[in-house]
């Protein structure tokens, strides 16, 4: 059995990072403390660059990576934001924050969010809510080994849409 404390990151190793994401004035806007998997160069995608910033960093090694709106989660499109009067809206989404599915003509479905209620009127934003904002990414490496066969095994099945990425 090989051991994890001297091995890089290259492709076809099982990752296993913590990170947080903070915005131009530092404050966390998104933040795991339990590690996530993957396996690098596999079909999991990184937001910004990840991918790149971390390879042939080893165990303990810490990143910084500065993103771009476009690099990050893209620029906000205002053609996503929608408001209605509240009595349009069903009751069950009369809270911020609540999650609405939308379907185009096309039948793709996209999520959007009700992020402002006031004055009779709801607004619902199908943006993420970290697109249009510069990020810090902070990145801690927290193993990197051989995966299992079960490990590449689920790799093969896993999502490969741009809305499977890891942020």
């Amino acid at each position: 059995m090989s051991t994890t404390a001297n091995q890089h990151i290259s492709d076809g190793k099982l990752v296993a990072l913590t990170y947080s994401i903070t915005d131009s004035n530092g404050a966390v806007l998104e933040q795991t403390d339990l590690p996530v998997t993957y396996i690098h160069g596999g079909h999991t995608e990184l937001i910004g660059g990840m991918d790149a910033a971390i390879h042939g960093k080893q165990v303990g090694d810490t990143i910084e990576l500065q993103l771009t709106p476009e690099q990050g989660f893209g620029a906000h499109d205002p053609a996503l934001t929608f408001t209605d009067d509240l009595e349009n809206v069903p009751p069950e989404f009369h809270f911020v924050g609540a999650e609405v599915q939308m379907q185009n003509e096309a039948g793709e479905v996209r999520v959007f969010y009700v992020t402002h209620i006031a004055d009779g009127k709801l607004t619902v934003d199908g943006n993420h809510p970290l697109a249009g904002k510069a990020l810090m990414v902070h990145i801690r490496i927290q193993e990197v080994r051989e995966p299992t066969s079960a490990e590449l095994a689920a790799e093969s099945n896993v999502c490969t849409s741009p809305s499977c990425s890891i942020h």
